[in-house]
């Protein structure tokens, strides 16, 4: 295991970050600071493919325009304050944004696939039982930039990106959307469509703003078929069911390489039964929707288990067998709490 810290930090500020904006909303900014409009989607250029920290390494807009900027705006991009490498080849790393805000992105290399994990709140309010983000409590919502900044400032060329790190989407779904645009936009980071996957418990107006103005994947959290079952462990059940989530994704009409994946967590004699596998069967057999088995990672004071790697593969058999396209995952990261459902900024709390 190694710990990095690096120099650089992300101080308070009133300067207005560039980092965030797509070129209609920075256009209108500039002309609201008496700034040449015309530059401002040559400006995201240098923030979103060169990735600068500083307005003096552009050199291809006039001087005049560029101290203009200086005097009004910052980049908005900062490096993370620390990361911890695992012994599999992941990296934590855990940033803190201007307001004191701490969070975490995980980039996990495989291959020629690079992915990292990006959070959307520093904390979360959703209050699911088997998650240690949720015990860390919800501290404050992401920016766009903010969400972007974790992808652009590890140092790692990065193929795939993942919203599933601290936070619920759709609960802070205006950025996130927003994170979304600049994440596949050819002016923004051109990180193919199919390659962006957010991750939620399943928000029914945000997850209708998910499916209608985005192309990204969508993975939505389930814990157990049996709605009883999940409210206990995730609350959003009361007031959003998973049922009526799973019913908008079978309406969607679904674009070539999108994919809508239900991440099943699974508890040794929780939600491992044969009761429940006959459930989700019933519930995913005949439409487009995948499922993805996850092993369980317990937090200090836990008693529960993981069910067996086993157990896993003859759920996945059984799905497969009815027709329902299904994977198990490896966990990464656990060494340093950087697993599904382990990060809690822990390093700034200690």
């Amino acid at each position: 295991m190694q710990f990095n810290i690096f120099m650089s930090v992300n101080k308070t500020t009133d300067l207005i970050p560039i980092a965030g904006n797509d070129p209609e909303s920075l256009a209108m900014i500039f002309r609201d600071h008496d700034i040449d409009p015309r530059y401002a989607q040559r400006l995201l250029y240098w923030i979103y493919k060169r990735n600068i920290t500083s307005f003096t390494e552009i050199n291809d807009i006039p001087k005049k325009i560029v101290s203009a900027i200086e005097g009004t705006f910052v980049t908005g991009l900062f490096e993370p304050l620390t990361s911890v490498l695992s012994d599999d080849g992941s990296i934590k790393y855990l940033f803190r944004n201007a307001n004191g805000l701490a969070y975490e992105a995980v980039y996990m290399p495989e291959g020629k696939r690079s992915t990292v994990c990006v959070s959307v709140q520093s904390g979360c309010r959703m209050g699911c039982r088997f998650c240690a983000t949720g015990k860390y409590g919800w501290k404050g919502n992401l920016t766009a930039g903010e969400i972007i900044n974790q992808v652009v400032s590890i140092p790692h060329k990065i193929t795939h990106v993942v919203l599933m790190g601290m936070g619920e989407a759709g609960d802070n779904i205006d950025e996130v959307i927003k994170a979304c645009r600049i994440l596949t936009a050819q002016w923004g980071l051109a990180v193919g469509r199919a390659k962006v996957t957010v991750s939620t418990v399943g928000i029914l107006p945000s997850l209708r703003r998910l499916l209608e103005e985005t192309d990204c994947n969508i993975t939505l959290s389930l814990h157990s078929p049996f709605a009883e079952e999940r409210k206990k462990v995730i609350p959003a059940e009361t007031r959003w069911p998973f049922a009526s989530a799973l019913a908008m994704m079978k309406e969607f009409q679904l674009k070539k390489l999108r994919r809508f994946t239900v991440a099943y967590v699974m508890l040794s004699g929780i939600n491992d039964t044969g009761r429940h596998l006959d459930e989700l069967i019933r519930l995913l057999k005949g439409n487009r929707v995948r499922i993805n088995l996850l092993p369980y990672h317990p937090f200090e004071g836990d008693e529960n288990r993981s069910t067996s790697y086993k157990n896993m593969m003859e759920f996945k058999h059984a799905l497969v067998s009815s027709g329902i396209e299904a994977t198990v995952r490896r966990s990464r990261g656990k060494d340093i709490d950087a697993a599904c459902g382990m990060l809690a900024a822990v390093s700034v709390t200690e």
